[in-house]
């Protein structure tokens, strides 16, 4: 069939497209027969899920089909047999339908091999006296019985190994979110069918599961903290009994006679030992140099190696560009509250590590994430985050300049793996935390930097420059309509990491102060608090010696800031309370600023105020036209409460 329709973007108006849909549909009835549902190839279905034809229609129009999905196996096309490009598409859904759908695997042969690579790894590193040692060297010695487990059957005639069943048990502990409790009892019950020949060889509580495991080298460091945020007792700082900078006590009971409680823990999981994983696992090692040898580059972003970063990075190091296996990160934090209970302030912040030599479908899912912190709460960390930064920033300058030998089980040879952080992942807030940045007050835009119009409003401070965004010649620029007045600014010029860190250095960075440009600013409550933030201090990642080189430092997390934007927009078009930006205080600021005096409020004679409304309010008979949009397009509390 002719599947050039699949490359059309215009999907709405290409009569062309939904005839490829229609024969599509067409394609897949005739050759699954009768089934009321088929798989929706859909760049957001993937293949993944089954549905009817009805929705699969739906899909393709409104989203549009996987353009890599060009031999259709799931569809009743056969399978080629020497097509390496239809292969990897292949592999790329079923990879996907296996990583979500937390299926427990049925082959043990993968783990077994796996070991066994990790285990002549080891033993290659071992000979290998002169070169760098890593922190966390595999222990043969340990890993000997581990080795062992994944060759022991259960009991006599099984097919399942110890080291196997231990897994799968963990597996659907995890997928299932079963306590330990539960796990211990499920295990108990096992053991009450099975043969006593099994009863000494098989780890029956989660303690003895977790013991048998942790000699992969997948365990976590536990690092004491202060209670105030000020140091972690590690390194320097390890045999300590009080904090250097505040004097705190390091425990919580410490009268030589109770049990020493720490007052925070942080969970440290090394990375270095989780990346070379990627390497030993034979199936895995060639997806970590697929960015290089099986990526087409046509001008097309499919992969963060499309990108323009990506490739001045290779410019500006190219021995570190030399070896396809030197891995790429992303850094990604948030906070979040661990008791799903708003009411009750708790704050936890994970840090994750994303390898972006994996492929697209592959690199942002969870199995291939490493978490890497685990930072304790009760409250917010803010800018103290730095301080539980250090150790992984430590452990990834070790892994820039020296890189670690790592054995590669595609290749079967050792090499040296570096690594480096390309940028970090974050909504606005968490941003300003990792960046040093304040997103708050008067600067709080680090393109505009000083060269910005933020004026101190009621409640807020506002920023109304950003028609300076728009190309030079749109008629934007030339209306009042705004504020009263042309736009002839250019946007501003962006400065670079080291233009950044030298001014936070100089002291000259004072985000909550009014300057030159804000004539017009108020000082708000609040702003002398955020002043001791410890804002003007640059952020621990300028440590690792690239990154003041790179263009894009900090990227914004598009899913947080397309949610609020689309909540407020609709809340402010449907003139909902408490999502509505469209307040009486927004209509006084604009009387403050003596703009869109059409829009003032106005007294009436009892002495209340008459909101008049805007060109973009809607009447209720008018948001009744957005019922067409209910289904998918618009916020369940919004089509439940107010259509």
């Amino acid at each position: 069939m002719e599947k050039g329709w699949m490359k059309i973007t215009n999907r709405w108006a290409s009569a062309e497209y939904k005839l490829g849909v229609e024969s599509f549909i067409q394609f897949a009835m005739a050759n699954l027969g009768s089934e009321a549902e088929i798989r929706c190839p859909c760049i957001d279905c993937l293949n993944t899920k089954k549905v009817s034809s009805v929705v699969v229609k739906i899909h393709l129009i409104r989203r549009g089909i996987d353009p890599s999905y060009k031999t259709w196996v799931h569809h009743g096309k056969p399978i080629p047999v020497r097509e390496p490009q239809d292969d990897d598409n292949l592999e790329h859904n079923e990879g996907i339908r296996n990583e979500t759908s937390g299926e427990v695997p049925e082959d043990d042969n993968h783990l077994h091999d796996m070991l066994e690579q990790i285990y002549f790894g080891g033993i290659l590193d071992d000979d290998i006296d002169e070169l760098h040692i890593n922190h966390e060297r595999i222990d043969m010695h340990n890993f000997d019985e581990l080795f062992n487990a994944a060759q022991r059957k259960a009991y006599p005639g099984c097919e399942t190994t110890v080291l196997g069943f231990i897994v799968k048990m963990l597996h659907v502990k995890v997928y299932k979110k079963m306590s330990n409790d539960a796990f211990n009892l499920i295990m108990q019950i096992i053991k009450e069918m099975l043969p006593a020949d099994c009863h000494e060889t098989i780890p029956w509580t989660i303690y003895e599961a977790k013991k048998l495991l942790r000699d992969l080298g997948l365990g976590y460091v536990p690092i004491h903290a202060c209670v105030n945020d000020c140091a972690l007792f590690w390194k320097e700082n390890a045999n300590l009994e009080n904090c250097p900078a505040c004097n705190e006590s390091r425990y919580k009971v410490n009268d030589g006679t109770g049990q020493k409680i720490p007052h925070k823990i942080l969970r440290y999981f090394p990375l270095t030992s989780r990346l070379q994983r990627q390497y030993f696992c034979k199936k895995t090692a060639p997806d970590m140099t697929r960015h290089k040898d099986k990526r087409v580059d046509d001008g097309e972003l499919r992969h963060p190696a499309d990108g323009q970063e990506w490739k001045e990075f290779d410019e500006r190091f190219p021995d570190f560009a030399a070896d396809a296996r030197n891995v790429r990160l992303g850094m990604a934090t948030d906070g979040f509250n661990p008791f799903g209970n708003m009411s009750q302030s708790y704050s936890m912040w994970p840090v994750f590590m994303v390898p972006y030599n994996l492929p697209p479908w592959k690199c942002m899912k969870e199995p291939f994430c490493f978490m890497s912190l685990f930072i304790p709460g009760p409250s917010a960390i803010g800018r103290d985050i730095d301080v539980y930064l250090r150790p992984l920033i430590d452990e990834l300058k070790e892994l820039w300049q020296n890189g670690v030998q790592t054995y590669d089980s595609s290749s079967g040879q050792t090499f040296t793996m570096r690594a480096c952080v390309l940028w970090t992942i974050n909504d606005f807030p968490a941003y300003g935390i990792m960046s040093g940045w304040s997103t708050k007050g008067y600067l709080a835009c680090p393109i505009c930097n000083w060269d910005n119009i933020s004026v101190g409003l009621r409640s807020k401070i506002g920023y109304l420059g950003a028609r300076r965004y728009l190309p030079e010649h749109h008629v934007w620029r030339r209306s009042k309509l705004f504020n009263g007045k042309y736009e002839d600014r250019t946007r501003p010029l962006e400065l670079s990491g080291k233009e950044i860190l030298e001014q936070i250095n100089s002291g000259t960075y004072k985000p909550f102060e009014k300057h030159t440009n804000n004539n017009n600013s108020k000082k708000r409550k609040g702003d002398e608090y955020e002043k001791n933030l410890n804002w003007g201090k640059k952020s621990i990642l300028f440590d690792l010696p690239y990154w003041e080189t790179l263009n894009l430092r900090h990227c914004l997390d598009v899913m947080h800031i397309g949610k609020n934007i689309l909540d407020n927009l609709l809340g402010t078009l449907m003139g909902i309370d408490g999502k509505n930006k469209d307040t009486e205080k927004a209509r006084k600021d604009l009387e403050d600023q003596q703009i869109r005096k059409e829009l003032h409020l106005k007294r009436r004679a009892n002495g209340s105020f008459e909101k008049p409304p805007a060109m973009y309010t809607l009447s209720r008979a008018e948001r009744r036209l957005l019922q067409f949009l209910k289904i998918d397009q618009v916020p369940r509390w919004l089509c439940n409460k107010h259509l």
